[in-house]
C-alpha cells in the first residue's frame, strides 16, 4: 500500500507562495522579508553583468592584454562597490537600533 503523505521539497508550493507573497509585500506599506533597495540594486546589477558579459563575448576576439587587465579591473571595481555599499548599510542600520539601557 502506498502512503497517502507528501513528500516535502525545498521549493514546494508552500515556500513559492511564501515568496510570492513577500515579493509583493516589497510594493505595498506591509513589511516584508525581503529589502526593496536591495532586490532592486541586485537587479540592476544582474542587468549589468549580463550586459558586460555579453559585450565581452561578441568583442573578445579583438582585445588586447590592456584591455583585458582593464576589463578586470572594472569587474573588481564594481563588485567592490557594491559589496561597500552593503557593508555601509548594515552599519547605518545597526547604528540607528536603540541600545539597551545599563541598569
Amino acid at each position: 500500500m502506498k502512503s497517502t503523505q507528501k513528500t516535502k521539497y525545498f521549493f514546494g508550493w508552500e515556500n513559492w507562495k511564501w515568496l510570492i507573497k513577500e515579493l509583493v509585500h516589497i510594493y505595498t506599506s506591509k513589511s516584508s522579508f525581503f529589502s526593496k533597495k536591495r532586490i532592486e540594486s541586485s537587479i540592476a546589477f544582474i542587468i549589468g553583468q549580463v550586459g558586460m558579459l555579453w559585450f565581452l563575448s561578441e568583442h573578445i576576439s579583438g582585445f588586447t592584454t590592456s584591455d583585458i587587465v582593464l576589463w578586470s579591473g572594472v569587474e573588481f571595481a564594481m563588485a567592490g562597490y557594491i559589496v561597500n555599499q552593503i557593508q555601509k548599510e548594515k552599519k547605518t542600520e545597526s547604528s540607528e537600533e536603540p541600545k539597551p539601557e545599563d541598569v
